[in-house]
Order: C-alpha cells, then structure tokens, then sequence
C-alpha cells in the first residue's frame, strides 16, 4: 500500500486492532467503452482507512481520483472490486440501498456543487437533516452556514450567490448531520485563499471534534499535508 511519512495517524494507533475500518477497497476498477474500444480510468486498487483517519487523495487531472471518490461513495458502479464501508459491502446493495447507506453515514462535497436551484442556502443545508427526521433544521442549517460564514445569505438562491459561496453552502450541506464520513472533492477550489483556509480548519475540526474519516481528493499539496495520510494516483494507478 502506498503510504509515505506520516501515514499511520493517532486515531489509528489508538484504534483497537479488532475495530472494523472505515473504508475497504479491495480490487477496485473502472471501465468504460471508447472508440477505441475500452478504456480503463481506474486499475486494480487496493486500500484500507481507519476510522477517524484523514486520506488525502492526489494526482493530476485525468488520473482518476475523482472518480476513485465517486466509487468510494457508490456513486457510480465499478467494473471490478468491492468497497466496504463501515464493515457494508456497498455493491452488494442495489441503488436504494446505497442511497440510504449515504444518507446515514456519508457527507459528501461535489466539485460541481450540486446545489437545488429552487431552494434557498438554509433549505439547500436543511435538505439533509429533513430527510433524516432530524429535529430543529432550521437551526441547526442556520448555525452551519455562519460557521461557514454565510449568516447574511440564508434566504438567497444559488443563481444569486458566487461560486465560492455556494460551495461553502455545499460545505455546509454535507457537514450538517455530522456524518462519520466526509467526503471531498476539490472542496477549496472555488474559494479565495482566506476562505479556503477557514473551510480546511473546518473539515479538520470535525474530524477531531466527532471522530469522523475525512476522505479528500486535491491539487493542493498544503491541504494534503495536513492529513494523516496521501495517496497519489496517477494514470489510474495508485502509486
């Protein structure tokens, strides 16, 4: 496995050797038909993280990783291989059961934002925590997207905020029902360099404050040091 300086964290250490990881991925691969004939986007991958870990996932456009993140989340069907979630074998679900297992555990955050158009910046956070029966998500969205800082924009839809704002709103959104899994994509890539480092302490502050596995997928080499753990991927390859 592709681990550099740095790769075994606290929490890992601390964690029991009997405690289920949060994500195994086992074989996992990737193929789509081209004119050519065949593509193959990911290759043979084979990866374990603990629970409470941070991973760093890097490489350059067009590696894979972004699609390595979709899998992980049963976004999209692999070719071949298995991922496991929390001891769930998630392919082994069908797309129902997938889309509850996310709702329950996962946080994730879209590069492309993902934001409902006819719903304003609290009721795009609101979302979430409404589906899951949670109580109070007004307040609770509200009191995520200051954190954020985005308390003068609840009423506001997605066409009237800029890109960096709505994905602070997509941050917020994935954040609010503090899964024990985020996932990120890209997650400063649209922020300026303050905004940007206030969304980092936060992602990492959850990680602390909650114990949740933090799964990023970046260009940015500082943001991917501050993780336990990178992996680089490069022509569909972990290496």
């Amino acid at each position: 496995m592709p681990d550099g300086p740095g790769s075994v964290t606290a929490a890992a250490v601390a964690a029991p050797a009997t405690a289920t990881p949060a994500i195994v991925v086992s074989g996992l691969a990737k193929r789509v038909a081209d004119a050519s004939g065949e593509l193959t986007i990911l290759h043979e991958v084979d990866f374990t993280v603990q629970k409470a870990e941070t991973l760093a996932i890097v490489g350059a456009s067009g590696s894979g990783k972004s699609t390595l993140l979709g899998l992980l989340a049963g976004l999209d069907t692999p070719s071949a291989g298995t991922v496991t979630l929390d001891g769930v074998d998630i392919y082994a679900l069908d797309e129902d059961g997938r889309a509850a297992l996310r709702k329950e555990k996962l946080g994730f955050v879209f590069q492309s934002f993902q934001l409902l158009a006819h719903l304003t910046a609290v009721e795009n956070v609101m979302l979430p925590l409404e589906l899951s029966g949670a109580s109070h998500a007004r307040e609770k969205a509200e009191a995520m997207l200051e954190r954020v800082g985005l308390a003068s924009r609840l009423k506001h839809y997605p066409k009237y905020l800029s890109g960096g704002e709505q994905q602070r709103v997509a941050l917020a959104r994935a954040f609010v029902t503090e899964p024990p899994l985020l996932f990120a994509d890209e997650p400063t890539g649209s922020l300026d360099a303050a905004t940007g480092e206030a969304v980092i302490k936060l992602m990492f502050e959850l990680n602390r404050q909650h114990g949740s596995t933090l799964v990023l997928v970046t260009h940015d080499q500082s943001m991917a040091a501050r993780c336990g753990r990178t992996i680089t991927i490069a022509a569909g390859r972990l290496v």
